[in-house]
């Protein structure tokens, strides 16, 4: 508690502040990866209490927001089948693919149930042996580990009517396509503290070597993010690159390497599809040869269609960061959480939802 007080106390705000208010003439950009983070920053503020000549940039990292519209179309398929129940987080419910949304589809008939976490799906799998269960899995590093120890407890309790339809993906692969990127200007980032609380910050080592920027771990909180944005700007100004950990009351350098062992066994990485991105090589996760009966492309036989999505929403330009949300043609006209046009604008998560949520819309004067 002691310690809680004194980090938040007006002391320490003076300090972060003064830090960033000091930047020289140069311009930065920083991005924060986590759609958590963006919701605490557009919430309280943060972004406009700092200077000019410093512009925070949102990444990629809302899980929902970056699932291409073929698995949701995946999604739709399955929960179509006679007899199968689909299983998903809310928050994917209203995101549209090609062929609609869960909402649409259940609205239809399919018997789609929200539930708040894979054991869950599986208890509904124990529960009714003569339908097949399947759990539209999604996700980044944070819910691997509980997807793969489902798969692990399907297969001790022997329960063969679950699966997953999977769409993990993975954060450094995404930090690399970002700064490869020739349009993208991205001069350091917020690495988000939950991804790191699992996988540790190795790799974020080797992309900060490689790319020469800063990396800093940060939480969620207000003053975790000040905090954040106060080291990345000194190491900037003093031209420094490297991976500092704002957020080591809770992550370790080695991350939790029980859960990452759950993952290495459970999953094997492949490339992936991102929303509105594109591929990307090896960003993803998908079920290994070992437990390949427990997915659900393989069981139903299913593969996703490679067929271009094409849509005015600029979606893909927000989750890399090339545009604000605000700056889309079509946010808060054509685009609303009631009329989404992309998932960041449905996702709790999504930079869109963020902005339509905590900021005034620009005026056409403006």
């Amino acid at each position: 508690m002691k310690y809680a007080q004194e980090y938040r106390s007006p002391k320490h705000i003076r300090k972060y502040l003064g830090v960033i208010e000091k930047i020289s003439h140069h311009r930065f950009s920083i991005m924060e990866i986590c759609g958590g983070q963006t919701h605490s920053i557009v919430k309280y503020g943060l972004d406009q209490a700092l200077p000019e000549a410093l512009t925070l940039v949102h990444g990629p990292g809302c899980p929902v927001c970056v699932t291409p519209e073929s698995k949701i179309d995946q999604a739709i398929a399955l929960a179509s089948y006679d007899k199968v129940i689909l299983c998903s987080f809310g928050d994917m419910m209203r995101v549209p693919g090609q062929k609609g949304s869960l909402l649409a589809a259940r609205a239809q008939g399919s018997d789609i149930r929200l539930v708040y976490s894979p054991l869950e799906a599986l208890e509904l799998a124990e529960r009714h042996p003569d339908r097949e269960v399947v759990f539209f899995a999604v996700g980044f590093e944070t819910t691997a580990p509980a997807n793969a120890m489902a798969v692990l407890e399907a297969q001790r309790r022997q329960i063969s009517n679950f699966s997953l339809l999977t769409s993990q993906v993975l954060v450094p692969p995404a930090m690399r396509a970002i700064l490869a990127n020739r349009k993208s200007k991205i001069d350091g980032f917020l690495a988000a503290g939950h991804v790191c609380t699992i996988m540790g910050y190795d790799t974020y080592q080797d992309i900060a070597e490689e790319f020469k920027i800063p990396i800093v771990i940060t939480g969620f909180e207000p003053m975790d993010i000040l905090e954040g944005i106060a080291r990345c700007v000194e190491m900037l100004e003093k031209g420094q690159y490297g991976v500092k950990n704002q957020y080591c009351r809770v992550v370790k350098e080695a991350g939790n390497p029980k859960a990452q062992a759950v993952m290495q066994e459970v999953f094997e990485r492949v490339d992936m599809d991102w929303r509105g991105i594109g591929t990307l090589l090896q960003s993803g996760l998908r079920l290994s040869e070992q437990y390949r009966s427990f997915d659900a492309e393989v069981k139903f036989h299913q593969v996703a269609s490679s067929k271009p999505y094409h849509s005015p929403c600029q979606a893909g330009a927000v989750l890399q960061g090339l545009i604000k949300p605000d700056e889309c043609p079509y946010f808060h006209s054509r685009c609303t959480p009631e009329n989404p046009m992309g998932a960041p604008m449905v996702s709790t998560e999504g930079a869109c939802a963020a902005y339509f949520q905590y900021q005034r819309p620009k005026s056409k004067g403006s």
